[in-house]
């Protein structure tokens, strides 16, 4: 690979105990949803092998259960039977013919059980039966003769990679999985061997380490995935966690450390196992800093590492030796190509947003990416099919969907043009960046306009588009992609209150301020999603007091939850007042009614000063309506005009119909 000279470190080789990596970039384990039957099939074995064609240096594959109680999910893989193998060495062929090396995560999940194949709730195993605060689980206190058969259970499924072909194994000690229950005072209370004190409670990871070296020989790598600091009252503390590790190191049981923060057991902590955009590009590389001063071998970081540059100063600094870009690989499974030969203007940079990534995960849905729908869809979209002739087609509305339509019919060999009524392209997402915390949702515009120039797409602005344009044109397809407007339910309003919607705040309009003093304003939130919530911390910090009425249980209900609890969060610290369960009646010029929606009784908020509506939007579908069974063109329609929705339906059928023109 042909390295740019602005990465002179990233681009280099780095030694993992007997193995060599091409390059310190790494894919870190992810739950992609994928599995098929436990183990990887068709559809994951895609997924990684474009992560390896693009370039990465390690891929790490998402964790494999030891033990049938690993089960933590309905999709988990499972390396607990030697059946597995096949499956496992099928995928380790994959990534090894790309250039990449490959690792497997070994894991049990101890307490933090997310759910079960059936419904029912299984035993949870832990260390001691303390309670999980974010899934609401009571384990089971682990008996010493199920502890020593769980050791053996980590060494078997690592001899099973080590018979499938794979180039090393991480015990995921990390977000407070089971060997971190070991190691945390809080949730250890043993007094067996086991507990104790620091060398009673280090004895299981120890002795699944010790177990696990033997188990795959001196040709493969093996490592650890820590938290150093789960952030959260009761998890493992950063000095805990490098008193291990460094007593781990000077017994020789480690070729790599893989630093992470938070822990699955608490919202608060949960929150940095997939940090938002509101978190700073690379902040948990000092963690890693204080790694490297307690252990001698190769130090790996996860935590908003989304762009080339970052991963680079985070090497230039010494903080660690390798670098975790997992999301910014979901994003741009080139990646690495693109940046190792200089083209950075081609990298389509993660934004941080959560939704089709971790967001399908906890969904329960194979993952994704909003701005890279072909992600998780590689069978069916990982490769352009040529047009088998080229046709003019006009796309008209340069938000996402028509963005990306638009440069999916480019790449494919047709003649593309793309009108915008404004003067500028991004549709909605030029709205979602005015909401604090979320100016990197911006990215997305960049991303997608720069695919569609790069395609040869001819971009006219300030232009609207009408049935008689379209027959002048001629085209062979059009494409309606002209999105949505605020939606205005009908109110009733008495004596002329002050009513403005969410994109009112978003673009700039400040509510007046009324001379008696008046300084509350209230939101009323339909979808209970980023809108509302965003212009009730919008408003909070510019001093008004707001009160929140959301029709469902909670603000940010459609929300993945990191997002949420992060805007949520802010909220609280902003004194937001939040009412759930209302929907809006109506106004006078100082109250605002609401209703509940189980009982449909009143809610009334006196003294205010305005209200602020997010109810959603309408269709913009005129042109739709006017020209679809047009006998001219084909008509297609992709995002809003067809039913108002989110940035990644409008990608996705963007990328749907321009393969299908």
């Amino acid at each position: 690979m042909t390295t740019d000279a602005r990465f002179p470190r990233l681009f280099s080789p780095l030694r993992i105990g007997p193995v060599e990596l091409r390059n310190r970039v790494v894919s870190s384990g992810h739950d992609t949803v994928m599995a098929q039957d436990g183990v990887p099939g068709d559809q994951l074995v895609a997924y990684q092998e474009a992560r390896a064609r693009g370039g990465v240096g390690l891929v790490v594959v998402q964790v494999a259960g030891v033990h049938a109680s690993a089960q933590y999910t309905s999709h988990v893989l499972m390396a607990d039977d030697d059946a597995c193998v096949p499956a496992f060495a099928r995928l380790a062929e994959t990534v090894h013919a790309h250039g990449a090396k490959v690792f497997q995560q070994l894991f049990h999940d101890g307490r933090e059980l997310m759910e079960s194949p059936d419904g029912t709730l299984p035993v949870a195993l832990a260390p001691s039966a303390v309670p999980n605060e974010r899934f609401h689980v009571m384990p089971r206190a682990m008996p010493v003769g199920l502890v020593r058969e769980m050791v053996g259970c980590y060494a078997a499924s690592a001899r099973r990679m080590r018979e499938a072909g794979y180039d090393g194994v991480e015990v995921v000690a990390s977000h407070g999985y089971l060997p971190a229950q070991f190691l945390n005072p809080r949730t250890n209370l043993r007094t067996d061997e086991y507990g104790g004190d620091e060398a009673g409670r280090l004895r299981f990871l120890r002795e699944v380490l010790e177990g696990v070296r033997a188990a795959v020989g001196p040709g493969l790598a093996v490592g650890v995935r820590i938290s150093v600091g789960e952030e959260s009252g009761e998890g493992l503390t950063a000095a805990e966690a490098l008193d291990a590790l460094g007593r781990l190191d000077s017994a020789g049981l480690l070729d790599y450390v893989s630093v992470v923060a938070g822990t699955s057991a608490t919202l608060a902590g949960s929150d940095h196992i997939v940090p938002p955009m509101t978190r700073a590009v690379g902040y948990t590389a000092p963690l890693a800093a204080q790694v490297k001063a307690v252990v001698g071998v190769p130090v790996v970081v996860a935590g908003r590492l989304n762009s080339p540059q970052d991963a680079e100063q985070v090497l230039a600094r010494g903080d660690a030796d390798g670098t975790v870009m997992t999301r910014a690989l979901i994003c741009d499974p080139e990646m690495p190509a693109k940046a190792a030969a200089g083209r950075l203007e081609e990298i389509r940079a993660c934004i941080g947003c959560n939704q089709a990534c971790i967001g399908h995960f906890h969904a329960g849905y194979p993952i994704s990416c909003i701005q890279y729908p072909e992600t998780g869809r590689e069978r069916t979209y990982g490769i352009r099919v040529p047009a088998r002739e080229p046709r003019d087609v006009v796309v008209v509305g340069g938000g996402p969907g028509g963005l990306k339509a638009a440069a999916v019919a480019a790449e494919r060999g047709h003649r593309v043009t793309l009108f915008e009524a404004g003067r500028r392209l991004g549709g909605q997402v030029l709205l979602a960046q005015e909401v604090p915390g979320r100016a990197e949702f911006g990215g997305a515009v960049g991303n997608l306009a720069g695919e569609a120039q790069r395609a040869g797409v001819k971009i006219v602005l300030g232009t609207t588009v009408d049935a008689a344009m379209l027959a002048d044109l001629a085209p062979h397809a059009v494409v309606v992609a002209t999105g949505a407007r605020p939606r205005v339910p009908a109110l009733d309003l008495v004596d002329s209150p002050v009513v403005l919607t969410a994109w009112d705040l978003f673009r700039g309009t400040d509510v007046p301020r009324p001379a008696d003093g008046r300084r509350r304003v209230v939101v009323a939130d339909w979808r209970c999603d980023w809108v509302g919530l965003g212009a009730a911390n919008l408003l909070a910090g510019k001093g008004w007091r707001v009160t929140l009425g959301v029709t469902g249980y909670h603000a940010g209900q459609r929300l993945q939850q990191y997002v949420r609890d992060d805007m949520l969060a802010q909220a609280h610290r902003l004194g937001v007042d939040v009412v759930p369960l209302v929907r809006v009646y109506g106004a006078d010029a100082d109250s605002v009614y609401l209703q509940h929606v189980l009982t449909d009784e009143p809610v009334v908020v006196d003294g205010t000063a305005a209200l602020v509506l997010a109810q959603g939007h309408d269709a913009v579908d005129g042109l739709l309506r006017e020209i679809e069974g047009s006998e001219a063109f084909e008509v297609h329609a992709v995002g809003d005009c067809l039913a108002p929705r989110t940035v990644e339906e409008a990608v996705l059928e963007g990328l749907r119909v321009g393969s299908a023109v």
